[in-house]
């Protein structure tokens, strides 16, 4: 079975905000096998995947990673190229375009929200975080490229000494005490629970869940190594 179930089942639970001991017992198994199911030590049968699709109400499509849609609706190649922006250059490559839409539509709903909020300096240090990450993958490229880096005032040798690390840090502390700002003005926050978040994005709540399942599994990854 894909790792794609695992990794959709533990963001699933996640998102319903129940433990692994509320959601094993809802679905009929014991809690030391829901975290096997989870962590992808071992495979459910079909019987155990029906369950699961009724207690998160998603198609087994999505459960599965076959698609991105919950209600089970399959991403066509011409339903991925006709999401891009209509001056794409990347309808020459499906995954570069899929992943296009993904992130774009999961930065659609994060500043959609911050939005809603209207905390100008939240918003301004997530623009430079995520700014800064573009600035830095792009700089490589360029580089790769053999294009005249005199273009940027930052020097080559600067630039590979990752700078922008820096600046995104300092972006993200800037976000953090933003927010901490709002919770000390007790600010109401949005619904952040999954069904409201997919009923107030339909269609990019389903970019946001894949983009969130694939981060979240490769830092879960790299905190796990010796």
């Amino acid at each position: 079975m894909s790792s794609e179930f695992s990794r959709t089942l533990s963001l699933l639970r996640q998102e319903k905000g129940v433990s692994q001991r509320t959601a094993a017992g809802s679905l009929g198994i014991s809690q030391a096998l829901l975290s096997h199911y989870e962590n992808g030590i071992r495979e459910p049968g079909l019987a155990f995947v029906v369950r699961a699709c009724d207690y998160y109400n998603v198609s087994a499509d999505f459960i599965l990673g076959r698609t991105l849609s919950r209600e089970g609706n399959m991403l066509t190649e011409q339903d991925i190229l006709d999401a891009a922006e209509p001056s794409s250059n990347l309808r020459g490559s499906i995954l570069a375009t899929l992943q296009s839409k993904l992130l774009s539509g999961a930065v659609g709903v994060l500043f959609e929200i911050l939005g809603k909020l209207g905390d100008k300096a939240a918003i301004s240090a997530a623009a430079a975080y995520l700014g800064s990450a573009v600035y830095q993958l792009y700089r490589h490229l360029y580089r790769a490229s053999g294009a005249n880096e005199a273009y940027f005032a930052l020097e080559a040798d600067a630039c590979l000494m990752d700078l922008s690390s820096a600046d995104r840090k300092l972006s993200e502390a800037r976000y953090a005490a933003a927010l901490r700002e709002l919770v000390s003005r007790k600010t109401e926050f949005p619904d952040m629970s999954a069904p409201a978040i997919n009923a107030a994005y339909p269609g990019r709540c389903q970019s946001l869940t894949q983009v969130l399942s694939t981060s979240d599994a490769r830092v879960t990854a790299l905190s796990r190594q010796p």
